[in-house]
């Protein structure tokens, strides 16, 4: 991989723009070009900047004639000081985008770290801190200056934070490597709440700092470190937050944290609280771990292999890989975007913004950012290791219910929220009328798939090994806000999902008075835990569950219903009064109209409030329904009713199923067009490990 600096650019020749005036400009780019080349397939530009800038000087000098555009990108390595940056004056038209994209059959990287060579990493020398080493790293353990690398600003960690800050990570040969850690692998469990600090969820008041009791020796090792970072779940298994250490008492074991924690330590869910060490020299102990002495600019590192012909990156923009404001009528294709401190791609405002084939990985943020805008889409893309969201997108008008037409589909969206194990999602969603289709949603600690707003259209996706780490949460999580309502989940394969540590956890989870959802024509397999059900309601009430599947799950429908006094609270309290009636009006058109349900919402008292259970198969799970369901034609089995190959993970019902004999209307569910599809990007399916189901 070659890191080489990008040249300045210079005034654009008279031979490009007599030459781009012929034809559809096309315009080349290689890293080892020459920005005063022009720009041709022969002699290329460098930069990504370069080829911009050379659009917007041909436009400049001769009329606009609504040509296509096109900049290909050679393979190699583009490394970004700032973020490539596209305005509105930056666009094409329907019929001529401007596109980049891929030279075929090559791979152009786009990242967003400065090289640390492999002759800069040195011995260590200074005893003291030799002495702050585990004896098993002396020797193994490296060391780089890396101002004198020109790496000046690693990011900074707050003291406390929940969202992952913009901090520098280490990658080598394109691997993300680990922030030295303690306990290497899993979690330190606390042994005894000392001081909750104040809890105001349980009515608990208190000035004083957390303080909890340890088990073992190992904090004592950290005296000597400059600061100490604790992450934990320090009170529920939903709420992941780091926490500076304030002081450590060896001689009685216990730990101070220096902030005060939203929930108070301990008293959450039953499984024990769990705590791990970051960011220590201390506890630098195994190869491919690695430290950041961010005060004096020093890293240290542990390769995980010896000698030359390795990259080292170290990330350092924190800004997005490429920013596209206000833009119409882009197209970016066949790009990898990939080891960067903040998000790879971000597109605020606009329209008809394509993100097509490309590949985004190891972002110390969000993978790609949808903010506004119209008729965005992002197809047939892989996107895995983010170090908070896979994919966030937002759009259109809640208080009008004008849909935004974006588009995420076809994506295979995997191992996020690396860097924050809560409220990070695969997909986050907001606004009105986001389609998710064929996507494969998979491996993540949390939460898959979490909405806010109206209209959502997902469909045709597989969404499995979510919630791996956490509990009382979702694959599919919405909640908290009656007004987002009529979005509507149909054919998707929901499986494998929630820890085996779950209280609760759910393929969908409606919480805290969501209501309005339709859940059509989906296969539910090991989709519950805990106490939930695979399609969970709490405090909701008319969400329609018709004519789905539900496979050897704990439970298949459950509900945990408010009273009218739950209710008549939320109601009446600011933050409902604010969702319902000021930030869009549920009591007059368009949301009359288009939720007749919402008719005489806010006085409701005393009326049944029921979610509707309808035509659904319930196949060999513990527990039907529980909790307020209207109840019609369902069909309870102990036996296999026809599927056409369960054994190999094929759910769809052979004609001659028992079920379309004995459930009225249930229609067939098209299991075979479920997850990614073969398109003009993707022309393989990718393989996977652990799942296997055709």
């Amino acid at each position: 991989m070659n890191l080489q600096s990008n040249r300045t650019a210079v005034a654009f020749s008279a031979v490009v723009l007599l030459s781009a005036s012929a034809a559809a400009l096309e315009f080349h780019v290689l890293p080892t070009g020459l920005d005063t080349n022009p720009g041709t397939a022969e002699a290329p530009f460098a930069t990504l900047v370069r080829a911009r800038d050379a659009i917007r000087d041909v436009r400049r000098g001769q009329a606009a004639t609504g040509e296509a555009v096109t900049v290909w990108l050679h393979g190699g390595v583009y490394p970004l000081a700032e973020s490539f940056a596209l305005g509105a004056e930056d666009g094409g038209s329907a019929e001529s985008p401007v596109v980049y994209r891929a030279a075929e059959g090559e791979s152009p990287r786009i990242i967003g770290g400065r090289a640390v060579p492999v002759d800069a990493l040195l011995p260590i020398t200074d005893e003291t801190i030799v002495g702050r080493m585990d004896e098993s790293a002396r020797g193994h353990v490296l060391w780089s200056d890396l101002r004198a690398l020109g790496i000046a600003d690693t990011g900074e960690m707050p003291s406390h934070f929940e969202a992952a800050p913009a901090v520098s990570e280490l990658y080598y040969d394109g691997m993300r490597m680990v922030l030295a850690r303690w306990p290497n692998e899993g979690w330190a469990e606390i042994a005894e709440v000392v001081e909750s600090g104040p809890a105001p969820w349980r009515n608990h008041a208190s000035d004083k700092l957390g303080v909890f009791a340890y088990s073992g020796d190992r904090p004592e090792r950290w005296a000597a470190a400059p600061a100490v970072w604790l992450q934990g779940y320090w009170c529920f298994d939903w709420a992941i937050d780091s926490i500076k250490i304030e002081s450590i008492d060896t001689e009685k074991r216990r730990i101070t944290l220096a902030e005060r924690h939203v929930y108070g330590i301990g008293s959450g869910n039953s499984a024990p609280r769990r705590y791990k060490a970051f960011n220590l020299l201390e506890e630098l102990d195994q190869p491919g771990e690695y430290f950041i002495d961010r005060e004096n600019g020093v890293l240290y590192f542990w390769p995980p292999a010896s000698g030359d012909g390795h990259d080292i990156v170290l990330t350092t923009l924190r800004e997005p890989l490429m920013s596209l404001a206000n833009v119409a009528n882009v197209v970016v294709r066949g790009l990898t975007f990939e080891m960067c401190a903040g998000a790879a791609v971000k597109i605020e405002g606009g329209s008809n913004v394509a993100i097509n084939g490309c590949i985004v990985r190891n972002t110390g943020l969000s993978g790609i950012e949808v903010i506004g805008g119209e008729d965005h889409s992002v197809v047939a893309c892989d996107i895995y290791g983010a170090g908070t969201n896979g994919v966030v997108v937002s759009g259109g008008d809640r208080k009008s219910l004008t849909s935004s037409g974006h588009r995420i589909e076809n994506n295979d969206i995997h191992h996020v929220s690396l860097r924050q194990a809560t409220h990070a999602y695969n997909m986050l969603l907001g606004g009105v009328g986001v389609r998710v289709a064929h996507n494969w949603i998979h491996d993540a600690p949390h939460q898959g798939i979490t909405i806010g707003g109206n209209d959502h259209l997902i469909e045709y996706n597989e969404v499995y090994n979510i919630g791996m780490d956490s509990d009382d949460c979702g694959a599919f999580y919405m909640g908290r806000n009656p007004s987002e309502r009529g979005t509507v989940l149909r054919y998707n394969f929901w499986h494998d999902v929630g820890s085996k540590m779950a209280h609760g956890s759910s393929a969908i989870y409606f919480d805290d008075g969501a209501g309005g959802q339709r859940v059509y024509g989906n296969v539910f397999l090991r989709a519950a835990g805990g106490n939930h059900g695979a399609v969970f309601s709490h405090g909701g009430h008319d969400n329609w569950v018709e004519n789905n599947i539900f496979i050897e799950c704990k439970r298949a429908m459950g509900a945990s219903p408010w009273p009218d006094t739950t209710w008549q609270q939320w109601l009446g309290e600011s933050l409902w009064q604010e969702r319902l009636l000021k930030e869009v009006d549920i009591t007059k058109p368009p949301y009359t109209d288009r939720y007749p349900a919402l008719a005489g919402f806010m006085e409701s008292w005393k009326v049944p409030r029921l979610n509707h259970s309808a035509r659904n198969v319930i196949v060999k799970c513990e527990s039907s329904i529980d909790g307020n369901w209207d109840v019609r034609d369902n069909l309870i089995l102990r036996w296999d009713p026809g599927f056409v190959d369960a054994a190999n993970g094929n759910y769809a019902l052979r004609e001659d199923s028992i079920v379309f004999k004995t459930v009225p209307g249930f229609e067939p569910i098209p299991f075979d067009q479920i997850g990614l599809q073969l398109d003009g990007y993707r022309a393989a399916i990718p393989a996977r490990s652990g799942v296997e189901r055709r």
